[in-house]
């Protein structure tokens, strides 16, 4: 068993993606090991590849869920009528519980998205946590003003399901219990009164829950696409985030990744990509060393697609950078 009870305490994280996020999700492991004092990091498997892959890597500091021992009967009811996206955004309501109902001996359990990455030790988030006294800790978007007119905010909510820290007391329960059931009865990609996937129901907690949660005030330490380049001109061109949202990231083919899309970045986050890139390379290494096949998630070249990506290209903002070579990123 890994003990919660002493002097430096085991910090419990879990996260989930299938064998297309692979390369993304060791990135993640890797920054912990750099930036965590001590951790474990539970991940939960969407297949039997990534499963099969990730046993075959055997990273330090991490337990393996495969999907098909968590599955109950409410997740496989509603499993068909999901995509596999979507499927995700509703089993993200459980992780805490899995890695909960596996060590009771666990106090707290952080929910990571896979394509996050730290720059510095968690622990500076997750003390502010722990002086607040609350039960479940949740992070803003925190967008850039300049997004805020095109309703990006209203449609994906006030606050982002990226970092969500859950404590195991009935409180955080209740909680949680309750975002299940919500996530049960509707979670899809798309806009639809008042509800957008597994995230906008997040907006209704501070009404809720106002005595159970604790809402991140250091918003300039998590860090997106979407609001990295209003705080480095908050802070006169310098940020220096814990962690880094890397939305939008996908390897598109054996030679090629799509860094961000839909978002101007600014010049201040050049040594996150080129940071983050550094670690996709010695783990797409590895990956090869372990005859892993690397996944790819090509664009779409349909003429829907070429119209999005010149949108993107001459309007949103987007960046690309080759493999192997970092140096010619951004």
């Amino acid at each position: 068993m890994l003990s919660t009870n002493s002097k430096n305490p085991v910090e419990h994280f879990v996260t989930l993606f299938d064998n297309n996020f692979l390369p993304v999700g060791l990135c993640l492991h890797a920054s912990l090991l750099k930036q965590s004092s001590s951790f474990h990091l539970w991940i939960v498997c969407m297949d039997e590849l990534v499963a099969q892959n990730l046993q075959k890597l055997s990273l330090p500091h991490v337990s393996l869920i495969p999907v098909s021992e968590v599955e109950d009967s409410r997740l496989l009811a509603v499993k068909p009528t999901r995509s596999r996206g979507e499927y995700c955004w509703t089993l993200t309501s459980f992780t805490p519980q899995f890695v909960f109902e596996r060590q009771p001996d666990v106090q707290r359990v952080t929910y990571l998205d896979a394509d996050l990455f730290f720059f510095a030790d968690p622990k500076l988030l997750l003390d502010e946590f722990e002086n607040s006294g609350r039960h479940v800790l949740i992070t803003e978007h925190a967008y850039d003003p300049r997004y805020q007119r095109f309703g990006r905010a209203e449609r994906s909510g006030r606050f982002c399901v990226q970092f969500m820290t859950f404590r195991q007391t009935p409180e955080s329960a209740k909680v949680m219990h309750w975002w299940q059931d919500r996530c049960l009865e509707w979670c899809y990609a798309r806009a639809e009164d008042g509800k957008f996937g597994d995230q906008k129901y997040l907006d209704q907690w501070p009404v809720l829950f106002a005595e159970e949660i604790h809402i991140l005030a250091q918003m300039h330490k998590t860090l997106a696409p979407w609001n990295v380049r209003y705080f480095a001109e908050q802070g006169q061109g310098s940020i220096n985030p814990v962690f880094y949202h890397f939305h939008g990231l996908r390897i598109i083919s054996p030679t090629q990744v799509q860094l961000y899309s839909g978002y101007q970045v600014g010049k201040a986050a050049e040594f996150i990509y080129q940071t983050f890139l550094a670690s996709l390379l010695e783990n797409i290494a590895i990956m090869r060393s372990n005859t892993i096949p690397l996944p790819c998630l090509p664009l779409r070249k349909d003429f829907l697609g070429r119209c999005l990506a010149l949108k993107r290209k001459f309007w949103d903002g987007e960046a690309f950078a080759n493999i192997p070579s970092v140096e010619s990123a951004l």
